[in-house]
């Protein structure tokens, strides 16, 4: 969640879980990324906006009811629900509109030397244990009020965790980095205020919740300026330009911060392509993804 973990590349994954990791910087420091090719392809809101668990299946219909003697809604005229909105456009906006956002999340910290080694704190979560509060994290709906159509992928969760600490739960960064998704202190504090939570950063699973709510707030923030609120973190809209969709935008301001990617009266700017080449490449090839 931060500038310069850039911290699990995909070919050193086993040497890194293995041994540990061999070093760290701070979010305004250049990521330290192992190329990858890129496969083709708050004022807090209101109470309804707070975070819920995904909608389950509905429920199954219930036989012997007695026939109604109104009508049939069929013989009833009814109005047409309004189609959904969905964008044409082949990119961003050039000019983006104003953000939507009041309150946004706190500067990065400073970088911090080449040289450090991260930390560890307290009891690693086993694989299985981290797989489902991943999963959890990416099944709930952020945003069920104004935007519940917001949906964080499952494997852009998985590869953003891997690529951060490689699923290492008790790891504690140099520049202040904590657990599976690497959330910064400063930023965990924001997003419970932001919306109404109690998140607890050292724990694996809420730790998962940060994050993922971190993406889905950037989701929103980028979405509503650059793509007129089409809110689809889907690969196939991305073209060979790093700018061209939200997913690669979302995946670079985790990094570097929302602030570096999306400015008022700015083009969408991607700072850090390595770091969203080797996030992109892990969605498709990871092994974490079997897990």
């Amino acid at each position: 969640m931060h500038r310069g973990i850039g911290r699990w590349a995909t070919a050193a994954t086993a040497l890194l879980l293995a041994v540990g990791i061999a070093g760290c910087g701070g979010e305004e420091g250049p990521s330290r990324e192992v190329a990858v090719e890129l496969p083709s392809e708050v004022p807090v809101e209101a109470a309804a906006d707070e975070p819920t668990e995904a909608s389950t299946p509905p429920a199954v219909e219930q036989m012997g009811v007695a026939p109604s003697t109104r009508p049939s809604p069929s013989a009833t005229p009814t109005a047409k629900p309004k189609p959904k909105r969905t964008r044409t456009a082949p990119g961003p906006l050039a000019t983006p509109k104003p953000p939507t956002e009041t309150q946004v999340p706190p500067p990065p910290p400073k970088p911090t030397s080449s040289g450090c080694q991260p930390s560890y704190k307290g009891t690693q979560a086993t694989r299985s244990q981290v797989k489902t509060a991943l999963s959890d994290a990416a099944a709930k709906t952020y945003w069920p009020t104004s935007a519940p159509d917001i949906k964080i992928p499952l494997n852009l969760v998985k590869a953003t965790a891997w690529q951060e600490s490689g699923w290492q739960s008790n790891i504690v960064a140099c520049d202040g980095g904590i657990g599976l998704m690497q959330v910064m202190p400063d930023t965990a504090d924001w997003m419970n205020r932001r919306f109404g939570q109690t998140y607890d950063i050292n724990a694996y699973r809420d730790n998962a919740y940060l994050g993922a709510n971190y993406l889905a707030w950037l989701t929103k923030y980028i979405g509503d300026m650059y793509f007129e609120s089409d809110y689809r973190l889907d690969a196939a809209l991305c073209t060979s330009e790093l700018n061209s969709c939200l997913l690669n935008a979302v995946i670079a301001a985790y990094n570097y911060g929302h602030n570096a990617v999306a400015r008022e009266g700015e083009p969408l700017t991607i700072p850090n392509p390595q770091y969203v080449r080797n996030v992109r490449a892990l969605m498709t090839e990871c092994e974490c993804l079997s897990f």
